[in-house]
């Protein structure tokens, strides 16, 4: 067969310097990840002090004892490509402690209502894909909705998925939840689905009973999806996050929750999460996920098994986070409007008054060694052209507790 030579020609060669600089420019700011344009801000400058990142949610406490003699217990599983539903005794797990953590309205079957994730983010990318393809046709231009700060894979996926993005601001007006209320029935009737964090990233806010309610029963009338986040449900410090399923019913129908391993026990390299929830749609998300999706190694698999069935590392771990978040009671107060989050690792800052949040991450890098990510970074401009997460910083307090003092301090220091 003739090829012509145009089809065969020999593209010009590009330094690396120029393809990233080609990338960057054929993404829009909206598009790119906060952390790469945390990364493009600050390099023009040296940290003035030994540096402390605050900037990624990685958490850094020691990882349970168990997880290197359960991998090499079971090293030779490695060996086989695993299923995409999970081995049962991961989804029997996942299900029991679900029972164990959450007053569900019945126990959830290990058989269709859990599958495992090679980590939330992959699932909660993936289902809005599975969920323009799963609801009944819509009433308009398909929508996914997203609280707005929020979780850049919800909008990856939301594009991915070729839907319009619509975002609901997170603000301190209205609880640093999406307000219900102001969703118009035109828009409801064409949303495919809702992402929901709680506790929030980065506020810290979680959903109550009763507006977790109120949005399911909304979802059902309109025939969308609740995909809650719940990564962030084992880290608090007063009282216990609930989830969307114990408001789901007892058929869970529209609602499935997001779980990860990462935050509650100190495993994000393991990768391994679960969803849970609504059967029919969990069925239809298998199948897409059987054959576009990463799996889960069985032994990790089966590390995930013991980390579920232990809560003293789970505990131990809150402990640390309460005596970072007791710093931040004392060193911070009440300024730059923080208050304790009632979930999560994240210090959500009000630095409107010091100059804007671009100017205030350049400043702590610049003058006191400490990374932090621009609040408008991880949110985007409303129809207004209002940006809900400018003005602030978000920090994770993810170091230990002599390191977190050290940048409480400096942060102080420097903006006081």
């Amino acid at each position: 067969m003739a090829t012509t030579a145009s089809s065969c020609a020999a593209p010009d060669a590009v330094s690396p310097a120029e393809s990233a600089a080609s990338r960057a420019a054929s993404t829009t700011p909206a598009e790119r990840s906060p952390f790469a344009r945390t990364a493009e801000l600050l390099a023009p400058y040296e940290p003035g002090q030994p540096l402390i990142t605050l900037s990624l949610g990685e958490p850094q406490h020691p990882p349970p004892d168990f997880v290197a003699p359960i991998l090499s217990q079971y090293i030779n599983e490695f060996r086989r490509y695993p299923m995409a539903r999970g081995i049962e005794p991961f989804r029997r797990t996942a299900a029991n402690w679900l029972s164990r953590r959450f007053a569900l309205p019945r126990a959830v079957d290990p058989e269709t209502e859990i599958l495992v994730l090679n980590g939330s983010r992959e699932g909660l990318f993936f289902a809005a894909i599975a969920a323009a393809r799963y609801v009944a046709p819509r009433m308009g231009t398909p929508a996914i909705l997203m609280p707005n700060p929020f979780y850049p894979a919800y909008g990856a996926g939301a594009r991915a998925a070729h839907c319009e993005t619509i975002f609901l601001p997170t603000t301190r007006a209205n609880g640093f939840l999406p307000d219900l209320d102001s969703i118009d029935e035109s828009t409801l009737a064409r949303t495919v689905a809702i992402y929901l964090a709680s506790p929030a990233n980065p506020q810290g806010t979680t959903a109550s009973r009763d507006y977790l309610s109120r949005l399911i029963a909304l979802a059902r009338r309109h025939g969308f999806l609740v995909f809650s986040d719940e990564c962030y449900s084992e880290i608090y410090t007063r009282d216990a996050p609930g989830s969307a399923l114990e408001c789901a019913g007892p058929d869970f129908a529209n609602v499935v929750a997001f779980q990860s391993l990462s935050k509650r026990s100190n495993l994000p390299g393991l990768r391994v999460g679960f969803a849970a929830g609504d059967g029919k749609f969990l069925s239809a998300f298998h199948e897409l996920r059987n054959v576009a999706s990463p799996q889960v190694p069985v032994p990790l698999q089966h590390v995930a098994v013991a980390a579920y069935g232990d809560e003293a590392h789970v505990e131990e771990n809150r402990r640390l986070y309460r005596l970072k978040f007791d710093l931040a009671d004392q060193i911070l107060g009440h300024r730059f409007g923080y208050s304790r989050p009632a979930g999560g690792f994240c210090i959500w800052l009000d630095v409107s008054a010091y100059g804007g949040d671009e100017a205030v991450a350049v400043r702590l890098y610049k003058e006191a060694g400490i990374r932090v990510v621009p609040g408008s970074y991880l949110a985007r401009p409303q129809a207004d052209g209002l940006n809900p997460g400018a003005g602030y910083i978000r920090l994770a307090l993810v170091a230990d507790t002599e390191t977190t003092a050290e940048a409480l301090h400096r942060l102080v220091k420097t903006l006081d």
